[in-house]
């Protein structure tokens, strides 16, 4: 099954399996410039963690724990590896690195708000928000599939997968549900990732002047 995994989603899978093991063998202090920190976390990201620019794609290597890791690994597999194969090497990687960065930036806006508001920031890792960028992406080009959930496990077509993620994040995000979970970089890699569809579409409000359109093979 991994030797049949087209390249890309096969490099990633293997990206983030390595940075784990070097976050168990060398500790999450030592990588800590490489965590999404606040913009006032302070400018040392050293002694005390502070944003650095490179910190808006590393980030989405690194995982808070082997289920965190085990989970975003399982849907890159069930949604990447069909995206891949639709899109291709190069178009497949620019859209999932430009959901990890979306995510960033939506995390990153959040946690300024935090800051303003008297509240803690703390740094973020993981994968999710590109990965809820192909679970939105999987959803917009193959809406009637049918995929059963884990945890019930429901069989429902993606399309309705991707309205029952979207709305659980956003309610979880407002009330600050599972406060340790970055509910708002989810829905930053969906956001990211639908704009980037609608562009490469040529669709509002990009209009007709970008790439042409998707062509999906079914």
């Amino acid at each position: 099954m991994f030797a049949n995994l087209p390249p890309v989603t096969r490099a990633l899978l293997i990206a983030n399996g390595l940075v784990f093991l070097l976050q168990m063998v060398v500790g999450e202090v030592s990588l800590a410039p490489f965590m999404l920190w606040p913009l006032d976390a302070g400018s040392d990201p050293y002694a005390q963690g502070g944003f650095l620019p490179w910190q808006v794609l590393t980030y989405g290597f690194m995982h808070g724990g082997f289920a965190h890791l085990a989970f975003n690994m399982l849907a890159l597999v069930m949604f990447g590896a069909p995206l891949e194969h639709t899109w291709g090497e190069k178009r497949f990687l620019t859209y999932y690195l430009a959901c990890i960065v979306g995510a960033a930036a939506f995390q990153l806006g959040v946690g300024w708000w935090t800051m303003a508001q008297g509240g803690e920031a703390y740094p973020t890792v993981g994968a999710s928000g590109g990965i809820f960028g192909l679970l939105l992406a999987y959803g917009m080009l193959f809406p009637n599939q049918r995929v059963m959930l884990l945890i019930p496990p429901i069989p429902m077509k993606a399309r309705t997968l991707v309205i029952v993620y979207g709305v659980i994040e956003l309610l979880m995000g407002i009330t600050n549900t599972m406060p340790g979970v970055a509910h708002f970089a989810h829905l930053g890699g969906m956001v990211f990732g639908w704009l980037l569809i609608r562009y490469w579409r040529g669709q509002p409000p990009f209009g007709r002047k970008g790439p042409p359109r998707m062509r999906i093979v079914r």
